[in-house]
Protein backbone atom coordinates (compact mmCIF):
# COMPACT_ATOMS: atom_id res chain seq x y z
CA UNK A 1 0.00 0.00 0.00
CA UNK A 2 1.42 3.37 -0.99
CA UNK A 3 1.89 5.92 1.80
CA UNK A 4 0.48 9.39 1.25
CA UNK A 5 2.26 12.20 3.05
CA UNK A 6 2.05 15.94 2.57
CA UNK A 7 4.12 18.65 4.16
CA UNK A 8 2.70 21.24 6.53
CA UNK A 9 2.34 23.85 3.77
CA UNK A 10 0.17 21.51 1.70
CA UNK A 11 -1.93 20.79 4.81
CA UNK A 12 -2.43 24.54 5.39
CA UNK A 13 -3.23 25.01 1.72
CA UNK A 14 -5.85 22.25 1.80
CA UNK A 15 -7.43 23.68 4.96
CA UNK A 16 -7.65 27.17 3.50
CA UNK A 17 -9.10 25.96 0.21
CA UNK A 18 -11.71 23.99 2.18
CA UNK A 19 -12.67 27.15 4.14
CA UNK A 20 -12.93 29.23 0.95
CA UNK A 21 -15.15 26.59 -0.68
CA UNK A 22 -17.30 26.48 2.48
CA UNK A 23 -17.82 30.24 2.19
CA UNK A 24 -18.88 29.89 -1.44
CA UNK A 25 -21.28 27.09 -0.46
CA UNK A 26 -22.83 28.63 2.66
CA UNK A 27 -23.20 32.31 1.78
CA UNK A 28 -25.26 34.09 -0.85
CA UNK A 29 -22.92 36.97 -1.59
CA UNK A 30 -19.34 36.61 -0.34
CA UNK A 31 -16.46 38.96 -1.04
CA UNK A 32 -12.71 38.73 -0.49
CA UNK A 33 -10.99 41.74 1.10
CA UNK A 34 -7.82 42.70 -0.74
CA UNK A 35 -5.12 45.09 0.43
CA UNK A 36 -2.28 44.27 -1.96
CA UNK A 37 -0.26 42.80 0.91
CA UNK A 38 1.25 39.30 0.92
CA UNK A 39 -1.56 37.75 2.99
CA UNK A 40 -4.38 38.89 0.72
CA UNK A 41 -2.30 37.98 -2.34
CA UNK A 42 -1.84 34.43 -1.01
CA UNK A 43 -5.53 34.25 -0.12
CA UNK A 44 -6.53 35.26 -3.65
CA UNK A 45 -4.01 32.74 -5.04
CA UNK A 46 -5.68 30.01 -2.92
CA UNK A 47 -9.14 31.11 -4.12
CA UNK A 48 -8.01 30.73 -7.72
CA UNK A 49 -6.78 27.22 -6.90
CA UNK A 50 -10.03 26.40 -5.11
CA UNK A 51 -12.17 26.97 -8.19
CA UNK A 52 -9.71 26.33 -11.04
CA UNK A 53 -10.27 26.19 -14.01
CA UNK A 54 -13.34 28.34 -13.30
CA UNK A 55 -12.88 31.96 -12.34
CA UNK A 56 -13.14 32.95 -8.68
CA UNK A 57 -16.93 33.21 -8.15
CA UNK A 58 -16.83 36.33 -5.97
CA UNK A 59 -15.25 39.79 -6.31
CA UNK A 60 -12.43 41.36 -4.33
CA UNK A 61 -12.91 44.53 -2.30
CA UNK A 62 -10.14 47.06 -1.73
CA UNK A 63 -10.64 49.96 0.68
CA UNK A 64 -8.27 52.63 -0.61
CA UNK A 65 -7.28 55.11 2.08
CA UNK A 66 -5.81 57.53 -0.47
CA UNK A 67 -2.57 57.16 1.46
CA UNK A 68 -1.54 53.80 0.06
CA UNK A 69 1.83 53.03 -1.48
CA UNK A 70 1.66 53.68 -5.23
CA UNK A 71 3.39 50.33 -5.80
CA UNK A 72 0.53 48.54 -4.03
CA UNK A 73 -2.12 50.07 -6.26
CA UNK A 74 -0.11 49.34 -9.40
CA UNK A 75 0.33 45.72 -8.30
CA UNK A 76 -3.42 45.39 -7.59
CA UNK A 77 -4.31 46.60 -11.08
CA UNK A 78 -1.61 44.41 -12.66
CA UNK A 79 -2.86 41.31 -10.81
CA UNK A 80 -6.47 41.89 -11.83
CA UNK A 81 -5.46 42.37 -15.47
CA UNK A 82 -3.33 39.24 -15.38
CA UNK A 83 -5.90 36.96 -13.71
CA UNK A 84 -9.16 38.43 -14.98
CA UNK A 85 -10.31 39.08 -11.43
CA UNK A 86 -12.84 41.72 -10.46
CA UNK A 87 -11.83 44.16 -7.75
CA UNK A 88 -14.27 46.70 -6.31
CA UNK A 89 -12.53 49.80 -4.96
CA UNK A 90 -14.07 52.14 -2.42
CA UNK A 91 -12.34 55.32 -1.26
CA UNK A 92 -11.93 56.62 2.28
CA UNK A 93 -11.81 60.10 0.73
CA UNK A 94 -15.46 59.65 -0.32
CA UNK A 95 -16.44 58.87 3.28
CA UNK A 96 -14.62 62.03 4.41
CA UNK A 97 -16.32 64.12 1.72
CA UNK A 98 -19.72 62.78 2.80
CA UNK A 99 -19.04 63.69 6.44
CA UNK A 100 -19.21 60.05 7.56
CA UNK A 101 -15.54 59.96 8.56
CA UNK A 102 -13.58 62.74 10.18
CA UNK A 103 -9.97 63.05 9.18
CA UNK A 104 -7.50 63.13 12.05
CA UNK A 105 -5.12 66.03 12.53
CA UNK A 106 -1.72 66.34 14.15
CA UNK A 107 1.58 64.57 13.76
CA UNK A 108 0.11 61.06 14.16
CA UNK A 109 -2.90 61.59 11.92
CA UNK A 110 -3.81 58.45 10.00
CA UNK A 111 -6.63 57.28 7.78
CA UNK A 112 -6.11 53.67 8.81
CA UNK A 113 -8.95 53.56 11.32
CA UNK A 114 -11.24 55.48 8.94
CA UNK A 115 -11.26 52.43 6.67
CA UNK A 116 -13.86 50.90 8.99
CA UNK A 117 -16.49 53.43 7.91
CA UNK A 118 -15.84 52.88 4.22
CA UNK A 119 -15.69 49.10 4.63
CA UNK A 120 -19.02 48.86 6.47
CA UNK A 121 -20.66 51.14 3.90
CA UNK A 122 -19.31 48.96 1.06
CA UNK A 123 -20.54 45.73 2.70
CA UNK A 124 -24.01 47.30 3.10
CA UNK A 125 -24.00 48.76 -0.43
CA UNK A 126 -23.40 45.40 -2.09
CA UNK A 127 -25.20 43.37 0.61
CA UNK A 128 -22.18 41.12 1.10
CA UNK A 129 -22.90 38.51 3.78
CA UNK A 130 -19.36 37.16 4.18
CA UNK A 131 -16.09 39.06 3.90
CA UNK A 132 -12.95 36.96 3.76
CA UNK A 133 -9.83 38.58 5.19
CA UNK A 134 -6.15 37.67 5.34
CA UNK A 135 -5.83 37.99 9.13
CA UNK A 136 -3.69 35.36 10.86
CA UNK A 137 -3.76 34.31 14.50
CA UNK A 138 -0.01 34.78 14.95
CA UNK A 139 -0.13 38.47 13.98
CA UNK A 140 -1.71 40.04 17.02
CA UNK A 141 -3.54 38.94 20.18
CA UNK A 142 -6.94 40.28 19.06
CA UNK A 143 -6.66 38.34 15.82
CA UNK A 144 -5.76 35.24 17.83
CA UNK A 145 -9.29 35.33 19.29
CA UNK A 146 -10.98 35.10 15.91
CA UNK A 147 -12.55 31.87 14.66
CA UNK A 148 -12.50 30.90 10.98
CA UNK A 149 -16.12 32.08 10.73
CA UNK A 150 -16.41 35.20 12.88
CA UNK A 151 -19.87 36.63 13.43
CA UNK A 152 -20.64 40.38 13.03
CA UNK A 153 -23.89 41.93 14.20
CA UNK A 154 -26.17 44.16 12.10
CA UNK A 155 -23.88 47.11 12.87
CA UNK A 156 -20.81 45.24 11.66
CA UNK A 157 -19.44 44.94 15.18
CA UNK A 158 -17.59 42.02 16.72
CA UNK A 159 -18.13 40.61 20.19
CA UNK A 160 -15.22 38.31 21.08
CA UNK A 161 -17.30 36.75 23.89
CA UNK A 162 -20.06 35.77 21.49
CA UNK A 163 -18.36 33.41 19.09
CA UNK A 164 -19.67 30.15 17.80
CA UNK A 165 -17.88 26.88 18.49
CA UNK A 166 -16.02 25.31 15.60
CA UNK A 167 -15.80 21.56 16.12
CA UNK A 168 -13.54 19.66 13.76
CA UNK A 169 -14.22 21.20 10.35
CA UNK A 170 -17.83 22.24 10.95
CA UNK A 171 -18.48 25.96 10.39
CA UNK A 172 -21.70 27.67 11.38
CA UNK A 173 -22.59 30.48 8.97
CA UNK A 174 -26.19 30.98 10.11
CA UNK A 175 -27.11 34.64 10.54
CA UNK A 176 -30.04 37.00 10.87
CA UNK A 177 -30.96 39.62 8.28
CA UNK A 178 -28.40 42.44 8.24
CA UNK A 179 -25.68 40.42 9.98
CA UNK A 180 -22.60 39.14 8.22
CA UNK A 181 -19.48 37.07 8.82
CA UNK A 182 -15.81 37.80 8.56
CA UNK A 183 -13.93 34.67 7.47
CA UNK A 184 -10.20 34.08 7.85
CA UNK A 185 -9.06 31.24 5.55
CA UNK A 186 -5.34 31.56 6.45
CA UNK A 187 -5.97 32.01 10.16
CA UNK A 188 -3.70 29.08 11.11
CA UNK A 189 -0.75 30.24 8.99
CA UNK A 190 2.31 31.96 10.45
CA UNK A 191 4.33 34.69 8.79
CA UNK A 192 6.99 32.08 7.97
CA UNK A 193 4.38 29.77 6.42
CA UNK A 194 3.24 32.59 4.14
CA UNK A 195 6.77 33.35 2.97
CA UNK A 196 7.64 29.68 2.47
CA UNK A 197 4.42 29.18 0.48
CA UNK A 198 5.16 32.22 -1.69
CA UNK A 199 8.61 30.75 -2.33
CA UNK A 200 7.28 27.23 -3.00
CA UNK A 201 4.57 28.40 -5.41
CA UNK A 202 6.51 31.33 -6.95
CA UNK A 203 3.67 33.70 -6.06
CA UNK A 204 4.20 37.18 -7.45
CA UNK A 205 4.40 39.96 -4.80
CA UNK A 206 4.95 43.75 -4.92
CA UNK A 207 8.51 45.05 -5.07
CA UNK A 208 7.89 46.82 -1.75
CA UNK A 209 8.71 43.57 0.04
CA UNK A 210 12.25 43.57 -1.35
CA UNK A 211 14.92 45.97 -0.16
CA UNK A 212 14.93 49.28 -1.98
CA UNK A 213 16.02 52.84 -1.34
CA UNK A 214 13.27 55.08 0.06
CA UNK A 215 12.93 58.43 1.75
CA UNK A 216 12.10 57.73 5.39
CA UNK A 217 12.16 59.31 8.83
CA UNK A 218 12.32 57.81 12.31
CA UNK A 219 9.47 58.36 14.76
CA UNK A 220 9.65 56.76 18.20
CA UNK A 221 11.92 54.02 16.88
CA UNK A 222 9.76 53.22 13.83
CA UNK A 223 10.94 53.98 10.30
CA UNK A 224 8.07 55.54 8.36
CA UNK A 225 7.98 56.36 4.65
CA UNK A 226 7.95 60.05 3.87
CA UNK A 227 5.09 61.37 1.74
CA UNK A 228 3.77 64.91 1.18
CA UNK A 229 0.88 64.29 3.61
CA UNK A 230 3.21 63.17 6.44
CA UNK A 231 3.73 65.96 8.98
CA UNK A 232 7.23 65.98 10.43
CA UNK A 233 8.05 66.95 14.00
CA UNK A 234 10.81 69.58 14.42
CA UNK A 235 13.42 66.98 15.38
CA UNK A 236 12.62 64.59 12.52
CA UNK A 237 14.57 64.60 9.27
CA UNK A 238 14.08 62.76 6.00
CA UNK A 239 16.88 60.53 4.79
CA UNK A 240 17.28 57.95 2.04
CA UNK A 241 18.20 54.45 3.20
CA UNK A 242 17.72 50.77 2.30
CA UNK A 243 14.43 49.45 3.66
CA UNK A 244 11.67 47.00 2.82
CA UNK A 245 8.10 46.38 3.92
CA UNK A 246 7.41 43.41 6.16
CA UNK A 247 3.71 44.21 6.24
CA UNK A 248 1.92 46.64 3.93
CA UNK A 249 -0.85 49.02 4.90
CA UNK A 250 -1.56 52.73 4.97
CA UNK A 251 1.68 54.73 4.59
CA UNK A 252 0.99 56.68 7.78
CA UNK A 253 1.29 53.60 9.98
CA UNK A 254 3.38 51.08 8.03
CA UNK A 255 6.75 50.65 9.70
CA UNK A 256 9.63 49.81 7.39
CA UNK A 257 12.39 47.31 8.10
CA UNK A 258 16.09 48.02 7.66
CA UNK A 259 17.12 45.17 5.43
CA UNK A 260 19.40 43.83 2.72
CA UNK A 261 16.95 41.14 1.58
CA UNK A 262 16.78 41.10 -2.21
CA UNK A 263 15.30 37.65 -2.74
CA UNK A 264 12.67 35.37 -1.21
CA UNK A 265 15.45 33.23 0.26
CA UNK A 266 16.90 36.34 1.94
CA UNK A 267 13.48 37.30 3.33
CA UNK A 268 12.87 33.81 4.75
CA UNK A 269 16.28 33.82 6.41
CA UNK A 270 15.66 37.31 7.78
CA UNK A 271 12.25 36.38 9.22
CA UNK A 272 13.74 33.22 10.76
CA UNK A 273 16.43 35.22 12.54
CA UNK A 274 14.49 38.30 13.69
CA UNK A 275 13.32 38.77 17.27
CA UNK A 276 10.80 41.47 16.30
CA UNK A 277 7.20 40.46 15.62
CA UNK A 278 5.66 41.17 12.24
CA UNK A 279 3.41 43.94 13.56
CA UNK A 280 6.10 45.23 15.90
CA UNK A 281 6.77 47.99 13.39
CA UNK A 282 3.14 48.98 12.86
CA UNK A 283 2.65 52.47 14.28
CA UNK A 284 -1.15 52.04 14.56
CA UNK A 285 -0.74 49.13 17.01
CA UNK A 286 1.24 51.37 19.35
CA UNK A 287 -1.69 53.69 20.04
CA UNK A 288 -2.87 51.60 22.97
CA UNK A 289 -2.53 48.12 24.44
CA UNK A 290 -5.86 47.10 22.92
CA UNK A 291 -5.69 49.15 19.70
CA UNK A 292 -6.44 46.27 17.33
CA UNK A 293 -9.24 44.77 19.43
CA UNK A 294 -10.89 48.18 19.81
CA UNK A 295 -10.80 48.67 16.04
CA UNK A 296 -12.09 45.17 15.35
CA UNK A 297 -15.05 45.64 17.70
CA UNK A 298 -16.05 48.66 15.64
CA UNK A 299 -15.90 46.69 12.39
CA UNK A 300 -12.26 46.95 11.31
CA UNK A 301 -10.69 44.22 9.17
Amino acid sequence: MNQYNINHLRELEAESIFVIREVAAQFDKPVMLFSGGKDSIVMYYLARKAFWPMKVPFPLLHIDTGHNFRETLDFRDHLMDKTGGRCIVRLVQDSINQGKAIEETGYNASRNVLQTVTLLDALAEFKFDAAMGGGRRDEEKARAKERFFSHRDEFGQWNPKNQRPELWNLFNGRKRMGEHFRVFPISNWTEMDVWQYIYMESVEIPDLYYTHKRQVFNRDGVWLAWAPFMKLKPNEKVETIDVRCRTIGDITCTGLTLSKANSLEDIINEVAATRVTERGGRYDDKRSESAMEDRKKEGYF
